[in-house]
């Protein structure tokens, strides 16, 4: 590997262990056996080489999702049996300790500290919300419009920050994916009465 790959990896363990805010500059230079300037070289910064970090940790939890998938397969795409395995699948991704999906929450928390990462990250979340959607509707995300990512797939990516946001305060009483689907049943036999 060289400096870049280096420094990416580095940053991932230091995000892992210590969060965006608490690491520093020098805990990935040590972590990554590299030099600090390498961080300005190949990053621009070191808010950067952490948002790109954070983008790798969750592109690997995609994996997960692709797991998911596979064990969605044989429900039908767009049903709510579907809806409640999707969820399931990622749920058990935010059970697990020390899970990477707090980061979500610390880098929303940290609002306009960072501006370059907040747009840095926005679009990462685009794709993400593109990326999301045969977990639930079946397909490839490469066949998936941007109308579609702007309505279903910022819909699921909405339902996301909650699960995060409930799993990462409180993981003995968060929504599990049995209460996702029955809210769901009952927003459409709401609507259904209109």
């Amino acid at each position: 590997m060289g400096h870049r790959e280096d420094l990416l990896e580095g940053a991932r363990r230091c995000l892992l262990e210590k969060g965006f805010v608490r690491t520093t500059a020098r805990d990935i230079v040590k972590e990554s056996g590299t030099n600090l300037a390498s961080i300005g070289y190949h990053y621009g910064s070191k808010d950067a080489l952490l948002a790109e970090a954070y983008i790798s940790i969750v592109e690997g939890l995609c994996d997960d999702f692709d797991a998911g998938e596979q064990a969605t397969t044989g429900t039908e795409p767009g049903s709510l049996t579907r809806f409640e395995d999707g969820w399931s699948s990622i749920i058990e991704t935010m059970r697990e300790p020390g899970s990477r999906w707090r980061l979500s929450m610390e880098i929303v928390v940290m609002g306009d500290q960072v501006p370059e990462v907040r747009a840095h990250l926005a679009r990462a979340q685009r794709e993400a919300g593109r990326g999301i959607i045969p977990l639930f509707m079946g397909g490839l995300a490469e066949d998936v419009d941007d109308e579609t990512v702007d309505t279903l797939g910022t819909f699921y990516l909405a339902l996301m920050m909650g699960l995060i946001a409930q799993w990462t305060c409180d993981p003995q009483s968060a929504t599990g994916a049995d209460e996702l689907a029955e809210g769901l049943r009952q927003v459409i036999a709401g609507t259904a009465r209109q």
